[in-house]
């Protein structure tokens, strides 16, 4: 009986591996993938890897320990380097910013060394981005991205700034919306699962979200304060900002009523609890954390950024805010807090249109194609 054929061997480089939405929708595919694929992880900031703590025990999977560093001054003899790193994978896929030398490394090596297709995958920025692109980065983006297979983007914005600033053909470019097991966001949450208990007559104000500048949680905790006493502020998620945000909690008191209980590994237990889900990020591309509040059932009340208006069902339209207005989002806030058959009526809708058009089987399907198609050509 013959052998059967080895699982091919793809290369991650992340900027990061916390446990972001990039982040967890790499381990998403993963575990779909299972033992199809043995997978090597690499973080920009090797620090922070919590998003290992998501992924499936049967998946083949180990952290990389000695890898070039992905940040630095882009040098020869450094992207050379990085470039040799990548040999002896069958895939290389790239993840932001943070990994743009490695891609530049490989278009500029990829034929000396023989290296493997690389598929880079964009899905927002960070604070340095957030008022605006930074022209070296696009001429970095330009010219790094010749020689990849493909740029995956999750939102028509992403994909609009990759054709006109980074100038990238649009046949290099997959726009593939992210997306989740809705059946799981649609259970009944399970109350234990979280640190914080709601009590009989209190109503929850929810978001998850990495606790950093670019979140603008400070700003969420203004626009909640106004609130009824009976509403709670919750905020899933671990990050810099979290002293930022317990100081303004303070500073308006109702330190009382914001609740930070740190990060959870399986939000789709949690996100039923909440009763309205808010976002105040300056900047977003296509949050996950809003297509699980719309699975769950949740209306959602956030500022205009990236492709939430495309995301959300038109009944929850009216409850999106100017962006960068902090009263105007503390005005559709209080706007679904007073009324709760409007706000079944918005979460109704919106766990309709989440099940329609963002379940996980769509994304995966999408990711297998592109993926075992550049596999082919390794």
């Amino acid at each position: 009986m013959s052998k059967s054929k080895p699982a091919p061997k793809v290369l991650h480089l992340h900027s990061t591996f916390a446990a972001g939405g990039k982040e967890l929708r790499a381990v998403h595919l993963m575990n779909a993938f299972g033992k199809e694929l043995e997978h090597t992880i690499v973080s920009g900031q090797p620090e922070h890897m919590e998003a290992m703590e998501h992924i499936a025990p049967r998946v083949p999977v180990r952290i990389a320990q000695d890898f070039p560093s992905l940040t630095g001054w882009p040098t020869p003899g450094r992207l050379l380097k990085i470039a040799q790193g990548m040999q002896g994978y069958d895939l290389v896929l790239t993840y932001n910013w943070g990994a743009m030398d490695a891609v530049l490394a490989h278009t500029i090596f990829a034929k000396l060394l023989g290296l493997p297709p690389l598929i880079h995958h964009e899905d927002g920025f960070n604070e340095d981005e957030a008022d605006g692109l930074k022209k070296s980065r696009n001429w970095m983006r330009q010219f790094a991205l010749t020689g990849a297979h493909a740029l995956v983007v999750p939102s028509q914005v992403l994909e609009k700034i990759a054709l006109e600033a980074w100038a990238q053909p649009r046949s290099l470019i997959r726009r593939i919306p992210n997306g989740i097991d809705t059946k799981a966001f649609g259970k009944a949450p399970k109350p234990g699962s979280l640190r914080v208990i709601k009590r009989d007559g209190e109503r929850w104000i929810g978001t998850l979200a990495g606790l950093r500048a670019v979140k603008q949680l400070p700003v969420l905790v203004e626009a909640f304060a106004s609130l009824d006493d009976n509403w709670h502020l919750v905020i899933l998620g671990e990050g810099p900002e979290r002293d930022a945000i317990e100081a303004k909690a303070a500073e308006l008191e109702v330190n009382h009523r914001v609740h930070l209980p740190g990060a959870v590994k399986e939000p789709a237990n949690i996100i039923g609890l909440f009763d309205i889900f808010a976002l105040s990020s300056k900047s977003e591309q296509f949050p996950l954390s809003v297509v699980e509040a719309m699975a769950a059932g949740l209306p959602v009340a956030t500022p205009e950024v990236g492709d939430v208006r495309a995301i959300l069902a038109e009944e929850n339209h009216a409850f999106i805010a100017v962006p960068g207005d902090t009263q105007a989002l503390s005005q559709v806030i209080a706007d679904l807090a007073s009324n709760d058959v409007l706000r079944a009526q918005v979460g109704k809708a919106n766990r309709e249109k989440a099940r329609a058009h963002f379940d996980q089987s769509a994304m995966i399907e999408a990711y297998r194609t592109l993926y075992w198609g550049a596999l082919e050509r390794s």
